[in-house]
């Protein structure tokens, strides 16, 4: 005879065979012997768990002659027909090639006849989804009202594809997948019963690569037979599998963990030299590195080898840390389905998890780590603040606004009770302890200049703080229309290269004003002024956004709706007044509190505005210095004639 699979060989003949689905073998055994059985079923569940196995054994059990304990006997005939496919009323259908209309309408019209030789008969549908609509609904009057010899067992691995009124009319049964445990066991004794010999961390790996399919394992260790002459070695079983061995994988984790970036990629380009798959790596990885993770707190959950390299990598890598590479292993997992050079993906993952925890983390309540201080101000991003401190608290350090870079650490949200002030003296405090540490501005430039005027600190319960208007002067005294036109035009396509929530909250601003050197984005909400001032990855996404687009590095000012009113307004009365640009003094802006209490509202004379009259502000070229003139031209000048209106009061 041929030679058979494994997988063709051992497949499970009776229930008790079955691996890892108790709960639904216990269940037809029990509806097999007090004769309640359905017409009809539905078996889910991933590749390789035991779907259409479960059914043939099911089928076996209703038309057998010598039941025993609600299992078929696999002797008599109707057994003996099922198993070699000779018996005429088990009819197995695959969906997939049979998914049309006719086919269906040819089971309903067969289905009426009586069965010519077992006592029921069944047809199992396997990959079911794969009907069409119009054969679902041939198929629905019929699976709902039978004849009453008839049972439909229907097998897929897509039951979300099913019509909910199909699945309504059936026993639903999901099949799990099969655990490592229970995997090796299996293999364990299928080897044992052949002689063979075998390594119990290759059917480890094996067991592994497998991903919780029985079929799946069987294959494999099949393949490594092959490979290996019979027997089962690690070495075979990484080769077959295109697994990495635990050593590699603690080499190249020990690298990135000590930011040793050129020897951790001489270490992935020597798996990359062996063949590796580089989905299997990744997959790999994760594994390790969730073993690290559950190595202190559940020891009995870790599947690599515990051995003192292991245990040492283990102390020796913080969670938090473990959390971070989880993440990035998960993002570069996902960008590896759509590209055709994951090569060069592992080569910028392999930086990035080298990079990794040089960058403190200051969480609520919780100040950086002191240590990590020094390698931020390479990695961190940069934020210029021109936010002056109220007058009531002159305890809180300024930040002085220069070319210098001020390196701050990434800042997560504070709890609900915390004051926004006591987080605003947090950040700044951590700002005016880095500067002394940065760079002259001739060596380092920052990677996302930001100037935020929402980060001032609230005078004691004062609803209004008290910010500095002269970022937004700067911007205005250079400021043209082409410039902003510009930002304008881009400023649909930047929001879609951001992720959902940054979208969320730049959806809230716009851009009012722009010269060569800077961008002045308006928030509607106050809140959302203060979230997006906060977050440093949202400032350097929109920086890098916008030189992606234009191909300029420009100053972001996060500034929000109420502030831009007034500094506009004050920047148009002293040019009216005919005073120099380099002469006007800018305002100090009030900043709406966004408490629950009713914010005071700024004291700014009202101007009747569009926002047509605050492009009109801006001139085709950047503003000169004008002697004193009559006040009619300079504001038609400055808005444009169509829309001034002269009054005499």
């Amino acid at each position: 005879m041929a030679y058979q699979a494994l997988y063709r060989v051992w497949r499970p003949q009776t229930f008790k065979d079955m691996v890892g689905q108790d709960v639904v073998t216990k269940t037809l055994k029990n509806a097999i012997l007090t004769g309640q059985t359905s017409h009809a079923y539905l078996f889910t569940g991933p590749r390789g768990t035991g779907k259409t196995s479960a059914a043939k054994i099911f089928a076996k059990a209703l038309n057998c002659l010598d039941l025993q304990d609600g299992e078929p006997c696999n002797k008599c005939a109707n057994c003996v027909g099922v198993n070699d496919g000779s018996l005429n009323d088990v009819i197995e259908i695959d969906a997939a090639s049979n998914n049309g209309v006719e086919e269906i309408r040819d089971i309903r019209d067969k289905a009426k006849y009586a069965p010519t030789q077992a006592p029921n008969k069944v047809y199992i549908i396997d990959e079911v989804h794969m009907l069409s609509t119009g054969a679902f609904n041939a198929l629905l009057k019929t699976l709902e009202e039978p004849p009453a010899q008839v049972v439909f067992i229907l097998a897929t691995t897509e039951p979300h594809k099913i019509p909910a009124t199909i699945i309504s009319r059936t026993q639903r049964f999901d099949f799990k997948r099969i655990t490592l445990k229970q995997s090796l066991e299996r293999m364990e004794y299928i080897l044992d019963q052949k002689g063979y010999q075998y390594d119990e961390t290759a059917l480890k790996v094996i067991g592994q690569a497998a991903e919780g399919g029985m079929r799946d394992a069987l294959s494999i260790l099949d393949q490594t037979l092959s490979f290996g002459d019979e027997a089962v070695t690690l070495d075979n079983a990484l080769l077959v599998t295109g697994s990495v061995t635990q050593n590699l994988l603690s080499e190249y984790v020990e690298n990135f963990t000590q930011h040793e970036t050129q020897t951790a990629l001489a270490t992935l380009q020597s798996l990359l030299d062996e063949g590796k798959d580089a989905n299997r790596f990744i997959e790999d990885l994760i594994g390790y590195v969730r073993d690290l993770l559950l190595a202190n707190d559940a020891p009995q959950m870790v599947n690599a080898v515990t051995d003192d390299r292991f245990q040492a990598l283990a102390k020796a890598v913080s969670p938090r840390y473990l959390y971070a590479v989880i993440d990035e292993l998960n993002q570069i997992q996902q960008q590896l389905r759509f590209t055709t050079h994951p090569d060069v993906y592992l080569e910028v993952l392999t930086v990035k998890l080298s990079q990794l925890g040089t960058q403190p983390v200051a969480t609520a309540g919780t100040a950086p780590v002191a240590q990590q201080a020094a390698p931020v101000q390479t990695q961190a991003q940069p934020v210029v603040n021109a936010v002056a401190p109220a007058v009531s608290q002159p305890a809180v350090s300024q930040p002085v606004v220069s070319n210098t870079p001020v390196v701050t650490p990434a800042a997560t949200p504070a709890p609900a009770e915390a004051p926004v002030s006591s987080r605003m003296a947090q950040v700044q405090a951590m700002m005016a302890q880095s500067t002394p540490d940065s760079k002259p501005a001739s060596q380092a430039r920052p990677t996302a200049p930001v100037v935020n005027t929402a980060t001032a600190t609230p005078a004691s319960n004062d609803a209004i703080a008290k910010v500095d208007g002269q970022a937004v002067f700067d911007v205005l005294k250079h400021a043209t229309k082409p410039a902003l036109s510009q930002m304008q035009n881009i400023y649909g396509d930047l929001l879609n290269m951001l992720s959902v929530v940054e979208t969320a909250k730049m959806t809230t601003a716009q851009p009012v004003a722009a010269s060569p050197e800077a961008v002045i984005l308006a928030f509607a909400q106050p809140y959302i002024h203060h979230l997006a001032s906060m977050d440093a990855q949202l400032q350097q996404d929109v920086f890098k956004g916008i030189n992606r687009l234009i191909g300029e590095e420009l100053t972001l000012v996060f500034i929000s709706e109420d502030q831009w009113k007034q500094a506009r307004q004050s920047f148009a009365q002293q040019h009216k007044q005919g005073i120099p640009v380099d002469q006007m003094v800018a305002p100090a802006l009030t900043k709406l509190e966004f408490a629950s209490q009713p914010a005071v509202q700024p004291t700014v004379p009202e101007v009747e505005e569009s926002q047509d009259n605050v492009e009109n502000a801006l001139p085709a070229e950047p503003v000169v210095d004008a002697a004193p003139s009559n006040v009619v031209q300079k504001a038609e000048e400055l808005f444009g004639a169509d829309f001034i209106t002269v009054e005499n009061n």
